[in-house]
């Protein structure tokens, strides 16, 4: 039997506010349903305790964090899904036009999904795009530019594919 995981209340506040600061820095912002939010940061914390990684709590993770990788929170989906959705899978994170909304659109599951593997065949065959930030030279390799450059704030419009 598994021993049990036990997280304060208090190391989910710490947390929380941690998070809040440093990710709002970078123009990623956490749900502004606080109850929730603090719900899934007592998830990850309790797969810190449990496996020694915070892997997101809205997947299994099975405890090999070289299989897990990929949803170590902030998963590898999350920027995919908040350019496309406003909010990563689980709206833990969400885009600052999303900052107060309530109700969220749930999200097709990426990992391991067909779709999500054949993406992946055609990326290792493909150069990822390069984007530069116009407004401070930031680059970034991913499939789109950021919803906010996370240097200096710039909106999505202001990146440019840098190849």
């Amino acid at each position: 039997m598994e021993k049990e995981i036990k997280v304060s209340d208090k190391e989910v506040d710490e947390f929380y506010e941690k998070l809040k600061k440093d990710d709002e820095k970078h123009f990623y912002f956490l749900n502004s349903d606080v109850e929730h939010t603090k719900r899934l940061l007592k998830g990850i914390l309790m797969n810190i305790k449990r496996y020694g990684y915070g892997s997101c709590p809205c997947r299994l993770a099975d405890g090999n964090r070289s299989a897990d990788l990929d949803m170590i929170c902030p998963c590898d989906y999350r920027d995919r899904d908040m350019n496309e959705y406003g909010h990563c899978y689980c709206a833990l994170y969400v885009t600052y036009k999303n900052l107060n909304k309530k109700d969220f659109t749930p999200i097709p599951e990426r990992r391991g999904s067909e779709k999500e593997i054949e993406r992946l065949k055609t990326m290792k065959k493909q150069k990822i795009p390069t984007w530069r930030c116009k407004v401070c030279g930031y680059l970034c390799a991913r499939e789109d530019a950021p919803d906010k450059c996370p240097i200096c704030g710039a909106d999505h419009d202001r990146f440019e594919r840098f190849d």
